[in-house]
């Protein structure tokens, strides 16, 4: 008897109330602290609206939209024993993981940023990423270059 197919795992996320983006209301659940939605979606908001205003650009999603794009990861190093050595081998990374770790290092870099508020913050990590420069963009390529640097053991990921 064939087994039982399973339903997705991943739970859809509803679009945010002002951009109507499923994009900006992941970063809003990434921002958010002990259920308090409503202050991470005005921290959010505020912070791009301050980011474009320094950017001089009328929409404040483009200026998300860009910067998540100079953040997003297209490589990354994964692990494996191979004849009792640990290789770390390059992969390509699959579009969900590559928001999810876009997100996750977007805030912890605006999480870093220290004497000011949290909504300065995310304004200045989002002109930094739309700049292409900041802590994670750094980190985006410092994972590319680890790939990059272990590009040979590439074969391995075929077995």
């Amino acid at each position: 008897m064939p087994r039982k197919v399973t339903k997705s795992l991943v739970r859809p996320v509803q679009p945010d109330r002002l951009y109507n983006s499923t994009m900006v209301a992941k970063l809003i659940n990434r921002v958010m602290q002990n259920g308090k939605k409503q202050l991470a979606e005005r921290l959010v908001y505020s912070g791009m609206q301050k980011a474009a205003d320094k950017l001089k650009v009328q929409n404040p999603l483009e200026v998300y939209e860009q910067a998540m794009k100079n953040i997003q990861p297209y490589l990354e190093t994964r692990s494996r024993r191979v004849g009792g050595a640990n290789y770390q081998i390059p992969f390509e990374v699959k579009s969900q993981r590559q928001q999810h770790l876009t997100i996750m290092w977007f805030v912890e870099a605006a999480r870093e940023r220290s004497g000011m508020p949290m909504d300065e913050r995310i304004a200045a990590e989002l002109v930094d990423a739309y700049n292409e420069t900041g802590a994670a963009v750094k980190k985006k390529e410092d994972v590319h270059r680890m790939a990059e640097a272990n590009r040979a053991f590439a074969h391995f990921a075929r077995n």
